[in-house]
């Protein structure tokens, strides 16, 4: 039954058309079902570790946008703002 919902996970996730929205949840879920697999919790791990995963990329992908938008705009800094 694990191999049979794992497998279509699988496949599920490597047809999905929205592929840029697996950014960081193919890592997260990797990292937290081996945590949760040592925990007793391996399919709470891999949800879990997706979502935590999906969030960090998409905090980094805004970070870099802001550091980007700054770049292109010289002279304005963090304190210019009131």
């Amino acid at each position: 039954m694990n191999r049979i919902v794992l497998a279509a996970a699988f496949i599920g996730l490597s047809l999905s058309s929205v592929a840029a929205e697996a950014k960081g949840c193919i890592k997260g879920a990797i990292i937290g079902g081996i945590a949760g697999h040592y925990a007793g919790h391996g399919k709470v791990g891999v949800v879990a570790g997706c979502i935590i995963g999906r969030h960090e990329a998409n905090k980094a992908d805004a970070e870099r946008e802001r550091a980007a938008t700054q770049r292109s705009r010289p002279g304005h800094t963090e304190d210019d703002r009131i």
